[in-house]
């Protein structure tokens, strides 16, 4: 939640007018629990989406991560009935199966940057290629897995990518 690419993502999408939550999957931070190697941040993700529906019953559920929170947004939303869109920042594609991802029919945003030493370029490619349309790739240049020194281009991509997306 406190990493500057998750923190400049949430601003790029609360410039488009979106509703954001930002919050740690279990054992992060001071949330409690422990890691669970995606099955208990699957369910802390399923939490946060009946959160915001409560919250906001009218606005539409978009589902979105970082690294590993990315898998888990993208899995988890892909499967989610009432979650339209799926962004995924440095998506670790060599690392986690993406099965519902790679089936799903609903729209994909992707960013990542061109250094990702734990998500390479290359990978990422591969994949987005496997992904059913509509999707959309940003590729940040110069930018390492944290986006080291362009955290603040994660939000304007995202802003470019959405600002005039119709979900229609």
């Amino acid at each position: 939640m406190h990493t500057k690419a998750v923190f400049q993502g949430a601003k790029g999408l609360l410039r488009i007018g979106c509703a954001v939550l930002r919050f740690n999957f279990r054992g992060v931070g001071a949330s409690a629990g422990s890691f669970d190697d995606g099955r208990g941040e699957a369910d802390d993700y399923r939490a946060a989406l009946d959160f915001m529906q409560a919250r906001a019953p009218s606005v539409p559920l978009w589902a979105a991560g970082f690294s590993f929170g990315s898998w888990i947004a993208l899995e988890v939303g892909a499967a989610d009935p009432r979650v339209s869109v799926l962004i995924g920042i440095a998506p670790p594609v060599t690392r986690y199966a993406f099965a519902e991802t790679l089936t799903t029919t609903k729209p994909k945003f992707l960013v990542q940057g061109d250094l990702d030493e734990l998500c390479p370029l290359k990978e990422t490619r591969a994949f987005y290629a496997r992904l059913k349309e509509p999707k959309e790739l940003a590729v940040i240049d110069g930018a390492n897995h944290l986006f080291e020194g362009k955290t603040e281009e994660v939000g304007e991509a995202l802003e470019d990518l959405l600002r005039d997306f119709d979900p229609a």
